[in-house]
């Protein structure tokens, strides 16, 4: 994750750089400003960070004014002495407001925070995606036609309880247990399929939603679904994608 810090105060500025290498090592400060017009400067010659950490009272005014100069596209935590300013600095990009000197645990809830807004709106902008690629009204794929021996039988899609992924062979299992091997890749299937109905459960598991007969807790806040036909490995939503599911089965 590239971020800048905008701070004039050097000591402060080295502080927090500590502070977040400390956070994670997969963050990089790519520039410390320590001005307005350095940060201007800076921003209009550079790709927007993914994250600004700024103070607000700079030798050349209040970092506001950064905002009246650029569009500023990415999230800020503003990081200052002063709890004044709280109410403006959320009506300019904030996600936190940290007060110095900034505490390690303050610092890292605020990247947590920032990091749960960033899975929130990816996941929002996958299934935005998904939505624009599937065929208009009642274009979804009502049947397969799959091999059983040497003859091909028709399978309704309401008669399929899900496809998996296993050894590179893609799977379809239909309500009855029965398997059959198809020739395309579950995100192919999955974009011939109703959202509504079929949901991409992980890598390997694309479920219909009457195959779903259960949903238990997991270990650091995945879920777990027991489905039918079963199967014998778990069944389990990551973390990320635990709300878009929970979602998914309230509409």
């Amino acid at each position: 994750m590239k971020v800048i810090i905008i701070e004039d105060e050097k000591p402060a500025a080295e502080k927090l750089q500590k502070a977040l290498q400390k956070a994670g090592p997969a963050i990089e400060v790519v520039a410390v400003l320590n001005s307005i017009k350095s940060a201007v400067d800076w921003l209009q010659q550079n790709p927007m960070p993914e994250l600004l950490f700024m103070d607000i009272e700079l030798g050349d005014g209040l970092s506001f004014k950064i905002f009246d100069k650029i569009n500023i596209s990415s999230p800020v935590i503003f990081c200052t002495a002063f709890d004044e300013y709280w109410q403006e600095a959320f009506e300019h990009s904030s996600i936190d407001y940290l007060l110095k000197p900034v505490k390690q645990d303050k610092l890292e809830a605020a990247l947590n925070k920032y990091d749960k807004l960033k899975q929130h709106f990816a996941i929002s902008l996958q299934q935005l995606q998904q939505w624009r690629q599937a065929p208009a009204g009642n274009g979804y794929k009502k049947r397969f036609l799959v091999k059983r021996g040497a003859d091909y039988i028709s399978i309704k899609t309401e008669d399929i309880a899900y496809f998996y992924a296993t050894h590179k062979l893609i799977c379809l299992v239909d309500n009855k247990g029965q398997k059959f091997i198809l020739d395309q890749s579950l995100a192919d299937i999955e974009k011939q399929l109703d959202p509504a109905q079929f949901y991409r459960i992980n890598r390997k598991y694309l479920v219909h939603l009457s195959a779903i007969k259960k949903i238990k807790s997991y270990p650091k806040s995945k879920l777990q679904l027991d489905i039918e036909p079963p199967v014998s490995e778990d069944v389990v939503i990551s973390q990320e994608n635990v709300a878009a599911f929970k979602e998914w089965m309230g509409q």
